[in-house]
């Protein structure tokens, strides 16, 4: 359970109907095979002691007796362990028959959870038989101990404050889960779903969808355990299909028809932090009533994951997807341009254009606004700004990229105004230290301005979020900007946005036979093939000196990092511990490890850049403009993500 992780299992046993003594054999059997796998959590389907589909014998005293006093062995097999177990029986309340949900842990009946709302059952009328929810919590007693029993209960672990569980047996998933804010199951960052669902035809599809939907919409895990095959087939069929979700997402799910266990491990403390972002300036506490807490203990272990995590979580691991997120960031982009230079009433743009990654998506991003808006694509003029580290290739793609999108170029050598700046300050030209590289991104930055007053253009910015979270950017230099496109799009994902243009350009040459198109994808396709570097060196034998990757690590790490220290509020131990297992044979735990320090440290100090950074548009859920997404102080300490991570 460190870091949060909390393993856990839905079960289908094999059910003999009305064999309360065969089903409790089978079912305490498979608490132990789950136990022994490291469940911290179990669920079973509704009525699974007695089977869900026994019909008219549910008004049977010997069967609904047989159920109860089953619960004692079933709590027993639980002493060994700390795993709470939910198991679904006919449970009989103040002279009323409920389909209840039992709490087992440590050897005893925590509590007890009834059914609120009958819906079907077998095909007919839940109702028939049992009654809809107790008003209230009542005690009863069962194997000499006190026993909450009520439509809600919530089970609190005291060892992990972000576990907390509720128990929903079939159709009361819908009101427990209700559409505004924070309802998810009374607040549970873990749902216990007891389902009696028969198999019907497409109903697979739309009960992942539609669960998916569900946990979503308020952040929530969820262990959904279906009654199997094993049940009467007298008019139903049931399937299992039982499935483990967490945030909307699909963790592991059985095949159906199957009875088997599934298993994966919910992150409770990335559920709790979603739960307290969505519930932020909300206060929704009065449209429900509170739950009846129920306390029980954990062993807190070190859970063992199976779960994956992808590579580049910024990037959709689905093609078409991907295409799709790659075209919404665009259009984003795109109109979020075209609406500044409406509203400024500015027909021209101005940028620099290094022959690199970043510039590039930012004039291919002018050129789609300049052919929405209607405008010529030659009021967009690039600069080209040669100077110490600049070399021959990238050189030669700027100028490529500016003729292939028909953009006006301009080259401006700023060698001799940055040794004119030099004598002035009195710097030694050999010394290459910060001074000596930011005094060429400055006046990169300054002959924009300037040229951007001259000719009536807007300076698009071009740098990108990867840099922004490092601080990767000369501060009033390429930091600076009139309008950033490229300010919330990661280094990860501009690969892949510039990587589908140039497939674009290239399928349009092949399928027309016009030529046109081929040197924007050629000169794309070198682009993305030339290492990313800022070029304030001066080249090694006419090739680049200064990779960034190799100065600050690799972007795909830090974007990894970015990404769940951003939006789900991991701990910098847990960042570790998901990237060394997702990169594992890539990069050592060591390498990691050093980045991660690297990022953290820079990530708090760097701060001061993003304060007052460009207007740009937001594309994603990660953003770090000081008047959206993020509002951090600029000398805010990073002593104590530090300091856990020295202790790995």
């Amino acid at each position: 359970m460190k870091h949060g992780f909390v393993t856990v299992a839905a079960v289908t046993p094999k059910v003999k109907v009305g064999d309360v003594s065969a089903n409790v054999q089978e079912i305490c059997g498979q608490i132990k095979e789950c136990t022994g796998e490291g469940a911290k959590v179990i669920v079973f389907p509704a009525l699974c002691v007695t089977g869900a589909s026994c019909g008219d014998l549910f008004f049977q005293d010997t069967l609904i007796t047989a159920a109860q006093e089953s619960l004692s062995q079933i709590a027993l097999a639980t002493r060994d362990s700390d795993a709470l177990v939910f198991v679904g029986l006919p449970l009989r309340v103040q002279g009323k028959l409920y389909n209840a949900a039992a709490g087992v842990q440590r050897g005893l009946v925590r509590g007890i959870t009834v059914k609120s709302f009958p819906g079907k059952l077998g095909g007919y009328d839940e109702s028939r038989w049992f009654a809809s929810g107790l008003k209230g919590t009542v005690n009863i007693e069962l194997a000499g101990t006190q026993v909450p029993v009520g439509s809600k209960l919530m089970y609190s672990c005291q060892e992990m404050g972000d576990l907390t569980v509720a128990a929903v047996i079939g159709d009361d998933v819908r009101a427990a889960i209700a559409p505004d804010i924070g309802a998810g199951a009374h607040g549970a960052t873990l749902i216990c779903h007891l389902a009696s669902d028969e198999a019907l035809a497409g109903h697979f599809t739309q009960r992942r969808q539609d669960l998916c939907a569900r946990t979503g919409s308020v952040h929530t895990g969820y262990i959904y355990a279906n009654a199997g095959a094993d049940e009467s087939t007298t008019d139903q069929v049931y399937a299992g299909h039982n499935m483990i979700l967490e945030n909307g997402n699909v963790l592991a799910a059985s095949d159906s028809f199957e009875s088997e266990i599934t298993y994966s491990e919910i992150d409770v403390s990335l559920l709790a932090h979603e739960q307290r972002m969505q519930n932020m300036g909300h206060c929704h506490h009065h449209r429900h009533a509170p739950a009846e807490p129920v306390r029980f203990s954990l062993n807190m272990e070190e859970t063992v994951l199976t779960r994956q995590y992808p590579h580049m979580p910024f990037v959709p691991e689905d093609a078409a997807e991907c295409d799709q997120r790659v075209q919404e960031v665009l259009s984003i982009q795109t109109y979020g341009l075209a609406k500044r230079l409406k509203h400024t009433g500015i027909k021209k743009v101005i940028l620099g254009l290094s022959g690199g990654l970043d510039s590039t998506l930012a004039i291919l991003v002018c050129a789609r606004t300049f052919d929405l808006l209607g405008l010529p694509r030659e009021q967009i003029t690039a600069v080209t700004m040669p100077c110490f580290g600049t070399t021959g290739r990238t050189y030669r793609n700027a100028c490529d990229l500016a003729g292939a999108l028909g953009a006006n170029l301009m080259e401006i050598s700023i060698a001799d105004a940055v040794r004119q700046h030099f004598s002035d300050i009195g710097h030694d030209e050999d010394v290459h230290d910060a001074a000596y590289e930011n005094s060429q991104a400055r006046e990169r930055t300054q002959i924009l301005m300037d040229l951007a007053n001259q000719i009536g253009a807007l300076h698009v910015g071009t740098g990108d979020l990867s840099e922004l979270a490092l601080g990767w950017a000369t501060y009033n230099g390429d930091h600076m900007s009139m309008y950033d496109v490229n300010g919330s799009v990661p280094k990860t994902l501009m690969r892949h946005i510039v990587r589908y243009i140039a497939d674009e350009a290239g399928a349009v040459q092949t399928e027309s036979g016009d030529p046109e198109n081929e040197p924007l994808a050629e000169v794309l396709n070198d682009i993305l093939d030339t290492p990313i570097s800022p070029e304030l060196l001066p080249p090694s034998g006419g090739e680049i000196s200064q990779s960034t990757e190799d100065l600050v690590g690799p972007y795909e790490l830090h974007d990894f990092f970015l990404y769940y220290l951003f939006r789900y509020g991991f701990a910098p131990a847990k960042i570790y511990r998901i990237a060394a297992e997702t990169f594992d044979g890539v990069y050592a735990p060591e390498t990691i490890l050093k980045w991660l320090k690297n990022f953290c440290s820079r990530f708090f100090s760097q701060q001061f850049k993003r304060s007052c950074m460009s207007d740009g548009p937001q594309v994603g859920t990660v953003d770090l403009s000081p008047r959206g997404s993020w509002h951090m102080p600029s000398d805010a300490s990073s002593s104590l993500w530090l300091e856990e991570l020295k202790a790995l």
